[in-house]
This record gives structure tokens, sequence and C-alpha cells, in this order.
């Protein structure tokens, strides 16, 4: 299971200077937002604590501090932060070579021919009987490349997209049934993904373009088909695309995902990995403003349908200052802004500090890695682990 690495060299990773944060909004200060879940096609409307609405990633840190399974170690430690909103990567494989999967450690994995199939492994079942109320879940269809999509669409293949994705939606929707959880399907980054590089200067191909597309329009089919089949279940499976260069749409008005793509789609949701605005106050909410102009209305979730599906620091590269001014500007704005999530990246750091001969992983030294971190390889709490705590204990003055 491959998970892109973020480089030091990449453009869209130099967050702006930011500057000061705006006051805390009134509206956000307390209990927040309206429920996701559904029941029938009537939505219940509900207040949400903050802890469904902040979470965590947690995917191919190059370290561990426990001796149980990988994945549900680090769902055990965000748990403990208070949060009860996960993201994980959810593809097939991961195989039994640990070196191929985003969770390694005290893990033999079986191997997992389909996305149920990986659903009913011992480690997800594990995970999704936690009480977490909304998963995150970064997954494709198995059987093929991710992004096979930028060479266009057979009907065959679409067709199959659909089928994969139904299952998946049926095995969630019926096997958590009574226990009023949340799905989330989503890819990861698609400005890159659509490019097939990390050039932010490469312009989308139209044939890409068509097959994102046509991509994204039969992941949501197969979910829509399971929610239609199973709408009394109290389960909810949502789908949604992920952007992550607004700024070069928005400001500079080059093609990308959000101005060529998800207007022509269904998906539920956008979530944005914010990492080229989030520490310019007006720009990331510039940013979300027109993410939401771009997104086509759903119900539930309507005109608010754009969450952050990553922010954070390099915490080892960045002056303590600018990183409690990005992580603040982020989560003040997008909960200002009415995101109904906001995920942080991540637990434990996947990014290794370049080094000859590089770090051994498992690492040991906190100086191996570049810091997008709440836990450090030494077992200690970082500063975000601490903001997040307080943000998630005190809903009332959820920034103080």
């Amino acid at each position: 299971m491959h998970v892109p690495q973020r480089e030091a060299a990449r453009p869209d990773r130099r967050v702006l200077a930011g500057e000061r944060l705006p006051g805390r909004a009134t509206a956000c200060a307390a209990l927040l937002w309206v429920s996701l879940a559904a029941s029938g096609q009537d939505m219940i409307a509900a207040e949400r604590m903050l802890p469904d609405v902040v979470g965590v990633t947690h995917v191919s840190g190059r370290y561990h501090l426990a001796d149980s399974d990988f994945l549900n170690e680090g769902a055990d430690q965000i748990l403990s932060l208070g949060s009860r909103v996960i993201k994980v990567y959810f593809t097939v494989p991961p195989t039994a070579n640990p070196s191929s999967n985003a969770y390694p450690f005290n893990s033999r994995w079986p191997q997992s021919k389909t996305l149920t199939e990986l659903a009913a492994t011992p480690y997800f079942r594990a995970l999704f009987d936690k009480p977490f109320t909304t998963f995150i879940l970064t997954t494709y269809a198995a059987g093929r490349p991710e992004h096979y999509w930028r060479a266009g669409m057979t009907a065959e293949q679409a067709a199959d997209e659909e089928r994969q994705f139904y299952e998946l939606a049926r095995h969630l929707l019926t096997a958590y049934r009574g226990q009023h959880k949340t799905f989330v399907l989503q890819h990861w980054e698609g400005d890159w993904a659509i490019r097939g590089n990390f050039d932010p200067q490469a312009d989308p191909t139209p044939q890409a373009i068509q097959g994102m597309i046509d991509w994204l329009n039969a992941r949501q089919a197969g979910v829509d088909r399971a929610r239609q089949e199973f709408h009394t279940s109290d389960v909810s499976v949502y789908h949604a695309a992920e952007v992550n260069l607004v700024k070069a749409s928005v400001i500079d008005g080059r093609p990308g995902v959000a101005n060529r793509v998800v207007p022509k789609t269904k998906v539920d949701l956008v979530s944005y990995s914010a990492w080229d605005t989030q520490g310019d106050p007006v720009q990331f909410r510039q940013a979300l403003e027109w993410l939401a102009e771009q997104t086509p209305d759903r119900p539930p979730f309507g005109r608010s349908n754009v969450y952050v599906g990553e922010f954070g620091a390099p915490q080892n590269e960045w002056p303590a200052e600018q990183t409690a001014r990005t992580i603040r500007n982020a989560v003040e704005t997008s909960l200002d802004f009415g995101c109904p999530y906001i995920i942080f990246w991540q637990l434990y750091c996947n990014e290794l500090r370049p080094g000859d001969p590089p770090p051994q992983v498992p690492v040991r030294s906190n100086d191996a890695v570049r810091g997008f971190w709440l836990i450090r390889p030494d077992g200690t709490k970082a500063w975000t682990w601490d903001y997040l705590q307080r943000v998630l204990a005190s809903p009332a003055e959820p920034w103080r």
C-alpha cells in the first residue's frame, strides 16, 4: 500500500506567513454542527461535540510504542487524546509482507482480495468496534492501480468501481447496524493524482479530468445504491473527493480538481488537504468559501460539505511560533466556517529526515523524522497533543 511522502522541496508545502488570528466566533464555542446521522430519508438535527469533529490521521508511522497491532495501537492513542474521529488508509492489499502496508508493526495481515474481506480482517474489525463516531477511510477499488483513470475509464471499469463501493458500503451499513457509526470513503490528494506528478505548474490533461469525473461518479453511485437499499440503517456511509492545490485554482485560476472535476460530480463531501493555505487565515478562509461554491450541495450536509482532511506542521523543521500559529489558524478558521470534520496530520510521523545511511525503521530518535506528530518516537507528547486535547476537552472555550 503506497502512502506518498511529503517532500520538503514541494512548493505546495511552503505555508505562507500567517496573519493575526481572527477573533473566536461565538457560534463555534460550544456544541457544534448538524448531526450527520440518517434515518431513512430524514436527517436528524442534533448537536455534535468537538470530539466528533476534530480528528487525527494514523497511517505509515515510522515507529511504534506498544506491543499491540499497529493499527489499533494508534487508534487507542487517538481515543486517549479525546477524539472520536479517526482517518486511516483502507486499501487492498495490505499483504502478509509488513513492508508493503501502512500498519506493519506487531501485525500479520491476512491476504485480502476485496474491500469487504479487508473490512472483515481482525485488525479492522477491532478498529471499527472501537467507540469512534466517524471513520474516514482512504480507499481504492481492489485489482487495479489507484490512479488508472488518468487514461480514461471504460464502461466495464466504471461498473466494477461502482460494484466494489456498493459492496463495501453495504457491508458497513449492515455489519454495524445499531451502532450509529459514520464512514467516509475518500481518496488521496486529487490534484497530485490527476497530474501523475508533484509539479503544481503542470496542468491536468482533458483525458485525466474526464477520467477522474467518471471515476468519482462511479464510486459515488455505488455508495448511493447501497444507501438506497439499506435506507433504514442507523449507520451513515458517505463518499468524498480530496483536493489539495486550491490556492492555484482560486487565486491563480489554474485548472484543478476543485474547479474542473468536483462541479461535475455528485460527491457527498469534499476533503481539503490544506497545506497550501493553512498558515494564512485570509487565504485559508477564502479557499474554504470557494470550495463550498464549487461543490454541489448534497444532503445531509448542504453547503457545509467541505471538511479539512489534512493540516499540520513538520515540528522538527519549523519554529515553535510558526507551528502554533499555523495549527491554531487551521482549527479556528475551520470551526468558524462550519467544517463537519477537521483532521490533523498525524499521530506518529511518517516522514524520515534525509540521512546517509537513511534512518533505520522503526526509528527511536526524535531527530530521525520531520515531526508530523502528536507523539514523538521517544513517547513524549508534542505541543500539538496538548493543544488538541484542550480543544477536545473544553468545548465551551476550545481555543484557550
